[in-house]
């Protein structure tokens, strides 16, 4: 029995290392708690606890190198990262395993994914960095699944993603079928949503960059100057109604800025498109990551600034607080890169009336799948399209259901560029007008569960005699 347990507690963590992090394998998430926690049913409380917190740091542990090598997270702050969560799956796993072992199968699989749910949720306000870390974006490219953040948001695909496991491994009949239900009416509700939805209509999108520098090029510099006039030669050659460049391609202060918005302005008048161009602007003792963007009509750019800035990397940055519309364009949204780790800037664009949001970025390389897709997500939720130019990553343009129009990685020489279609109108969202509420009924009802002294968990009870709960060796081998 030892060896099996030891088995399973090793499965999940394997599980959880792949199933987890910047590439994940989105079949093995939904499997990853399954052995733990069945496992932790017949063990100690206090060995589910340590064991099920040594299992979520083993399988986080890979990101370490990413906090702390390229994000450049000091190392007591990245220990913090991986321990504070892995207490709480921890205590989690041990409430489950109480719950199940007093025959409460459903109220264990309920509080599970209520508990992690609500964490993602708290630490999404509580952390600078929104709603980057979540288990939900493991799901991007599975579309009928995503298609549940356009009413709960990325905190429904997480409690699936927790509860289902959990209740599977209670193995207990009413829990089984209830999991295997609500699976079933996500999967039907995702395929009908996408079955039944219009291709994009609007207007077509044109994202270029290049790597070649992969870095800020100051337009005082004959090299500023020079990557500048390649932009401008390639961009002659794109057909499109906006075209987006790459986040803090060029550096301006006041005295240079006119190198760069003067050939733009020309470009934009010369093409008939809108062109928005990312650069780092000094000015007035301020230095903004800014994205100005330049009209047909060959007037002067608006101005973005990034809302959200990378703590540490971007400590001397000022950050914006206005949204912008393009000019004449008012279904048309400005954000940069990290913006679209939070959910609430996308819902207020999409509540100004926005249909899509044109946004540089820049990427690290080994995170562009996962931040290019949680781009992809902030769409499905607030039904908007979101045309992204992530340097060092994947250019790519989402519509409103998550379906990626067009896509190319920009890792290889010169310039790489992709065209496709933009959504016409928003798609209205349960989750666009009612924001976080999925999130809020699981803290209520954690917080209800507690008020009840959830029988049996909390008094620590054992089960009615007879039953699986009195002798949990016994159901080793119980069928559901």
């Amino acid at each position: 029995m030892r060896i099996l347990l030891i088995g399973l507690v090793v499965l999940s963590g394997v599980l959880f290392a792949f199933g987890t992090g910047l590439h994940p394998v989105f079949a093995l998430t939904w499997l990853a708690p399954l052995p733990l926690l069945w496992a932790a049913a017949r063990m100690s409380g206090r060995a589910a606890f340590a064991v099920s917190a040594l299992v979520w740091t083993a399988g986080q542990a890979p990101l370490a190198g990413y906090f702390h090598g390229v994000l450049e997270t000091p190392v007591p702050l990245v220990a913090a990262i991986l321990a504070g969560p892995a207490l709480v799956f921890g205590g989690l796993a041990a409430a489950h395993r109480r719950l199940a072992l007093a025959d409460r199968p459903l109220m264990a699989a309920g509080v599970f994914a209520a508990g992690w749910t609500t964490l993602e949720y708290v630490l999404s306000l509580a952390l600078p960095h929104g709603a980057w870390w979540s288990l939900a974006y493991t799901q991007a490219d599975v579309g009928p699944v995503v298609q549940t953040v356009s009413v709960t948001g990325i905190w429904g695909v997480t409690f699936l993603l927790t509860g289902v496991p959990a209740a599977l491994a209670t193995a207990r009949p009413r829990a089984v079928g209830t999991a295997a239900v609500l699976l079933a009416a996500v999967l039907g509700f995702g395929t009908w949503r996408l079955a039944t939805a219009p291709r994009p209509d609007g207007a077509t999108m044109a994202l270029l960059a290049t790597e070649h520098p992969n870095d800020e090029i100051d337009m005082a510099t004959s090299e500023g100057r020079a990557l500048l006039a390649a932009y401008i030669t390639r961009a002659r050659t794109i057909d499109a109604a906006a075209i987006v460049l790459p986040e803090k391609n060029f550096v301006a202060d006041d005295a240079t800025l006119p190198l760069l918005t003067g050939p733009l302005t020309r470009l934009a008048a010369e093409r008939r498109t809108v062109v928005v161009a990312g650069v780092t602007h000094r000015t007035g003792g301020t230095v903004r990551n800014a994205a100005l963007v330049f009209t047909p009509d060959g007037g002067r750019p608006a101005e973005y600034a990034k809302h959200h800035l990378i703590p540490g990397l971007e400590s001397d940055f000022t950050a914006g607080t206005r949204r912008v519309a393009v000019p004449g364009r008012p279904g048309w949204g400005v954000v940069i890169c990290k913006d679209l780790d939070f959910p609430a800037l996308v819902r207020a664009y999409r509540s100004d009336g926005a249909a899509t949001l044109l946004a540089p970025a820049w990427d690290f390389h080994s995170d562009a799948w996962l931040h290019g897709r949680m781009a992809l997500v902030r769409g499905v939720e607030s039904g908007i399209g979101v045309v992204r130019n992530g340097r060092a990553g994947d250019l790519m343009i989402s519509d409103p259901y998550g379906r990626i129009q067009a896509v190319r990685s920009t890792g290889r020489p010169g310039f790489v560029s992709v065209t496709g279609r933009a959504p016409g109108r928003p798609v209205g969202t349960l989750y666009g007008r009612f924001g976080d509420w999925f999130a809020w009924v699981c803290a209520l009802f954690l917080l209800l569960a507690g008020a009840a002294g959830v029988p049996g968990a909390v008094t620590g009870r054992r089960g009615r005699p007879g039953s699986a709960a009195a002798n949990p060796a016994g159901r080793i081998g119980s069928p559901l």
